[in-house]
């Protein structure tokens, strides 16, 4: 369906509609083999709104709309959180999301595409505004709610209208991942050096880019010091024994535009067909176990002690979750998290 025009599209999807109800459109655009953005920019004039792409400006338009859920996700994991948008910053390449509940780190430069969207359903009407990156990937969603401002939602809507309403979709290729050097190429002790003299856990990105490696690749070459590997349902175990013991964590999902995370307790575990999910009223965690290939159990030093995580990775190296506990800057990591994360038991 890649050379399909937009009307052919929208008959396909009408047709899977019809065919299939309950069909969400991230899986109708894998079944016709077009990327999400561009089936739903065949709903242009129907429903959808294309927006000018003013990332500051829809972002901090999203605090005057109250309470809202944001949604995340990649291939394997999606994250929900209800709450308002506040404190938003844009420096340099990154922009920041720090209200409270809805916690972001945003990355405009995979921006490219965005939409206000409105469904009509057996549940009323569904508003929502949703980015996209060139390829068509959904890298961020945020629905609104029955307490949301639909007037302050019209009215951001209304200021960042695009002149284009047409059904296309200018795709672009994503940018490639950067080939993963042989570990016998790296400077393994010089990764090392540089892991022990870590002050926060936020150099670890720079320590990879001076190294050369992967993230998954570093956990690799520093096996037996900082990571070990833990079984592929770590997370369960993790999940479960922070429930059950009432500790708070964070939970950072990323898509490769925006990077999520809960901060606070979970309480409700369910498993749904091969979905594992944390399903608690302002937060809800899906992890789609077939696709979570390797966990491991990570430290890294900083200034103000240890920092223990739970990471899980994808058949590709790609990074599905992470697990860490509630920490305030300038305080040392709580003792039960630690507990919890080191009686894991070993892969």
């Amino acid at each position: 369906m890649t050379t399909a025009t937009p009307t052919d599209l929208s008959q396909s999807w009408a047709a899977l509609r019809d065919a299939q109800p309950r069909l969400r459109i991230r899986d109708a655009a894998r079944q016709l083999g077009v990327s999400e953005g561009r089936l739903l920019a065949t709903r242009t004039g129907r429903g959808v709104r294309r927006l000018r792409p003013e990332w500051p400006a829809l972002f901090e338009g999203l605090c005057g709309l109250g309470p809202v859920m944001a949604l995340t996700r990649n291939e394997h994991a999606v994250i929900e959180k209800d709450g308002a948008y506040a404190d938003v910053s844009f420096q340099g390449h990154v922009g920041l999301v720090l209200g409270g509940a809805i916690d972001l780190r945003l990355f405009p430069h995979a921006f490219a595409h965005a939409f206000a969207v409105t469904d009509e359903g057996p549940r009323g009407t569904m508003r929502s505004l949703q980015v996209f990156g060139g390829d068509g990937t959904a890298l961020h969603k945020v629905f609104l709610r029955e307490a949301s401002d639909v007037a302050a939602y019209e009215a951001l809507v209304e200021s960042l209208l695009s002149d284009d309403q047409g059904p296309g979709f200018e795709e672009r290729a994503g940018r490639p991942a950067r080939p993963e050097q042989p570990d016998a190429d790296i400077d393994r002790e010089a990764l090392l050096e540089g892991w022990r003299g870590m002050q926060d856990t936020h150099d670890f990105h720079g320590l990879l880019m001076k190294s050369g490696v992967g993230r998954e690749q570093a956990l690799r070459l520093a096996e037996g010091e900082f990571a070990r590997r833990a079984p592929r349902d770590a997370h369960r175990y993790v999940l479960g024994a922070a429930a059950e013991l009432d500790v708070p964590i964070m939970v950072f999902v990323g898509s490769p535009g925006v990077i999520e995370i809960h901060s606070g307790p979970v309480v409700k575990l369910a498993e749904h067909g091969e979905w594992f999910n944390v399903m608690d009223p302002d937060f809800n965690l899906h992890l789609h176990e077939p696709g979570l290939a390797r966990s491991w159990v990570v430290t890294k030093p900083t200034a103000d002690g240890v920092v223990t995580s739970l990471e899980v990775y994808d058949e590709a190296g790609q990074v599905v979750v992470q697990f860490f506990g509630v920490r305030k800057p300038g305080r040392p990591e709580d003792a039960e998290w630690r507990s919890i994360v080191e009686s894991v038991p070993r892969a």
